[in-house]
Parts: structure tokens; sequence; C-alpha cells
């Protein structure tokens, strides 16, 4: 017998989603004691669903897609127009596989280098400073180092500028009036300077060095023809952006390391990193939900869903249930130590298969950038923590901690 989906009886609920931000979702849910409900958003009807089964359903290709569901406000600020996330079918699986091909273990590998040899470079410049911003000085950092492993040139003289202008596209994407309308400039302006590079690269006036990311974009084929330079910029810039945006987990996991120190000394194996890196980008707030389109009319779980309405995964909500997480609200990486991911009960950057699904293809580097800030502040750099203001804001999104993670008395320490 199919059911009745829960409704929100309001005219609009836009207004409730920018006041209560990340606990829009689960304040619902709670409330209707439901797994999914329908609300009106940007004008729209929408089906807002939580749990793990939900993200399965999300990323079932036969039944969601992702043509029209992006907002136009978010690809202006942070996906681009047009980019991968609103391909699907064989569309989205030849330009998942061009990102895919950028993801072999040499190459990350070789980012895992860099990042280390930035960290070093980081650390002395924080050094000579004796008190620093974490968040921005992360921004920076990781922005020379994608740069470096893309192959884009960068300059030492504009790394500081170029890395505020990614990161007011991507915070502006939660953004309104003067916050979004800054970041849909300097994404103007960031696509011109990345589509600046593309071109050099395809008439020869830059060379770039063939496996490169520069290289296999500029010289990606769709059709028996290279992307069009502007979109090409764009793809581009979804490698190098959302990386950056990695800075947030950055500035979270320095949090973690100072409210839960009992931690900084288990972090001496591998696996050890690796739990605590996946544990911040579980406990604290990065990915508030994502939205997605009915393909044909299917029933689940009793509910009807019919073709072309509007659907919400809340993965902020997925990545902190307690029927997949054991006291979720507890910071605890030893719980990596025998989760097995099935793709859709682990979702910070999306859940499905990753080498064909929306499942996002720079995860790995994203875990690597925790993990290598980890190591660094763990065991390379002697800090204090002056009184600050640490508190993370629900209602923004995206959020990080309000003063940004302050650094003082930094000194660069052999162990």
């Amino acid at each position: 017998m199919t059911k009745q989906i829960p409704e929100i009886k309001m005219i609009d609920n836009t207004v409730n989603v920018v006041t209560e931000g990340y606990n829009f979702v689960g304040k619902r849910m709670s409330q209707m004691d439901t797994d999914v409900f329908e609300a009106r958003i940007l004008g729209k009807k929408m089906i807002v669903m939580t749990g793990r089964d939900a993200a399965e359903l999300f990323y079932d290709e036969s039944k969601i897609k992702r043509e029209g569901a992006m907002p136009a406000r978010i690809q202006k600020t942070l996906f681009g127009v047009n980019g991968i996330h609103t391909k699907d079918g064989q569309k989205h699986k030849i330009r998942k596989a061009m990102f895919m091909s950028m993801m072999t273990e040499e190459r990350l590998a070789h980012l895992r280098t860099i990042l280390q040899e930035e960290w070093k470079r980081k650390g002395l410049e924080m050094q000579q400073k004796k008190r620093a911003v974490l968040f921005d000085e992360a921004e920076e950092l990781i922005l020379r180092a994608l740069c470096r492993w893309t192959g884009v040139p960068l300059t030492d003289a504009e790394s500081w500028r170029r890395a505020y202008e990614v990161g007011v596209m991507i915070d502006a994407a939660g953004g309104i009036g003067k916050r979004y309308r800054e970041g849909e400039k300097v994404r103007i302006k960031t696509e011109g300077w990345i589509q600046e590079v593309i071109e050099a690269v395809r008439d020869g006036r830059m060379k770039a060095e063939e496996g490169t990311p520069v290289h296999t974009v500029a010289f990606h084929e769709e059709e028996g023809e290279l992307l069009d330079a502007h979109m090409a910029a764009i793809e581009l810039l979804n490698v190098i952006r959302p990386a950056v945006a990695v800075a947030r987990f950055v500035a979270f996991a320095a949090l973690a390391l100072h409210d839960f120190p009992e931690w900084k000394n288990k972090l001496s194996t591998t696996k050890e990193l690796n739990n605590f890196a996946n544990e911040v980008r579980r406990f604290y707030p990065f990915t508030p939900f994502l939205p997605a389109v009915v393909k044909e009319d299917f029933e689940w779980k009793g509910y009807r869903f019919k073709e072309g309405r509007h659907v919400i995964l809340d993965v902020h909500g997925i990545n902190r249930d307690p029927r997949i997480w054991e006291k979720p609200e507890l910071f605890n990486p030893d719980r990596f130590h025998d989760f097995v991911d099935d793709r859709f009960n682990f979702i910070p950057q999306g859940g499905g298969d990753p080498e064909t699904g929306h499942r996002c293809p720079g995860e790995p580097i994203a875990v690597m950038i925790i993990e290598e800030s980890v190591r660094y502040l763990a065991e390379n750099l002697s800090y204090d923590v002056p009184e600050q203001d640490l508190t993370i804001n629900m209602v923004r999104m995206p959020t990080l901690p309000k003063d940004r993670f302050i650094l003082d008395n930094i000194k660069v320490t052999e162990r």
C-alpha cells in the first residue's frame, strides 16, 4: 500500500533552511519521526531524505538524476555552470573517467610529497610570523600544493590573492546578499585565470607534462572534440576548488587536537592517522545536503516518488546517524578501526561508486590533506592556542570555528 510522504504545511521553507542551516533537516526529522518528508524550498516541492538506505537510493542512477537539480546560484559560485555535477548517464561516465585518470597511485603519491614539502615551508613562514590564522594559512598552502600538482602556474606574489578568491567562491555557496554576489564575481575572475592556462597549454605557449591534470583536462575529448576552453577551465577548477575547501577540515582537525588532546599521542601509525582524518570528516559539519531529481516514477519503502520531483539528501545527518554510528556525538577515531564502508553509510563527500557514480573523485585527496596536516601539526609544530572564539556556527553554511583557529608562539620542532 502506498503511503503519503509526510509534508511540512508551509508556503515555503527557504527562510528556515537559511536560519537553521545544518540543523534544518534533523530538526524536522525528529519532530515528524520520519526519514523522509516533503517541503517547499526555493519555490519547489522537494522530498528530503536521511539514513543509509536513503543514500543508496539517492545514488541509484536508474531512479535519480542530477540534470536540473543543482540550483543556478550554486553553479555560479561553487561548481561552475554545467560542470560534471550536472551530468548523468554516459556523459557523466566519460567526464568522470577523465577525473579518475588523475587519481592513480603514482599521481597521489606525488601529491603527498608536495603536501609534505608545502607544510615544511608553511611551518617556517608561520614561525616567522609567530602568530597566524590556521584556516587562512591552510587555504593558501593547499592552493599552492594543488597548483604544483595540477601544473597550473602560481607565483608567490599571487598565491594569497588567488587562495582568497577561491575561498570566497566556496564560502558564497551558502550565502545571500553581498556574500553571494562577491562569490559570483570572483568565480568569473577565477574561471578566466584558469581558462588562460588551458588556452596557453593548447597553443603551446605553456608546456604541460603529459599525465598532469592540466594536460589531461586541456586535451580531453568528448565526441571527438576538445572541451570548450571555458568548460575545461570549470572542470580543472573542480579539481582545485574542492581541495581548497578541505582547509575547513584542517581547521576542524586542529580543533580536535585541541579539544581532545588524548588523541595526539595515538597517531603513530598510518592507520591511526587515517582513522583520525575520517573521524574529523564524520564529526564536523562540511556538506549539509545534496540535490537531485527523480528520473522516473517509482516506489520506495511504500512512498511514491514522481518523475521530476526534486530530492534532497541529508549528508550531515547520515554522518551523525545513531543507527550507523555508536554514540555519534562523541569524537572517537577508534570507531574506524573495524568500520566497513559500504559506500552509503559514510558520505562526507558523497556516496556510491567513485569510479562511475557521483561520489567525489577527489575524496582520496581530501583525506590525504587532512592526514598530512594533522601529521605536521602534531609532530613538527609547537604552538599555543590563545583565547579566541572556537564555536561552530551551525546556521552558517559552510561553517568553521568562528575565529578560524589562531595559533600563537609558533615554532618548528624536530621530532
